[in-house]
C-alpha cells in the first residue's frame, strides 16, 4: 500500500503523531473535514477537466469549419476578378 509515496509504516507514524497532537475526540472531526476538502477538490478538478475538454472540442470544430470554408472562399475570390475584369470596358 503506497499512497502519495507514503508507505504503511510512515502512515502509522503520522496517525500516532496526529492522535497525540489533536487527541482522540478531535481526530474524527479533522478526518471528516479533510475528506470533504479532498472530495471537493476532486470535483473541482473534474469540472475543470470537463470544461477544458468541451472548449477543446469547440475549438477543433471551429478549425474544421474554417478549413472547409477557406478553399471555397479562395475559389470564389479567384473567380471574382475574372468576372470583374471582363465586365469593365477597356
Amino acid at each position: 500500500m503506497n499512497i502519495f509515496g507514503i508507505g504503511l509504516p510512515e502512515m502509522a507514524v503520522i496517525m500516532v503523531v496526529a492522535l497525540l497532537i489533536f487527541g482522540p475526540k478531535k481526530l474524527p472531526e479533522i478526518g471528516r473535514s479533510v475528506g470533504k476538502t479532498i472530495r471537493s477538490f476532486q470535483e473541482a478538478s473534474k469540472d475543470f477537466q470537463n470544461e477544458f475538454q468541451k472548449e477543446a472540442e469547440q475549438l477543433e470544430e471551429a478549425v474544421k469549419t474554417t478549413a472547409e470554408l477557406e478553399p471555397k472562399q479562395i475559389h470564389a475570390a479567384k473567380s471574382e476578378p475574372d468576372t470583374a475584369s471582363s465586365s469593365q470596358p477597356s
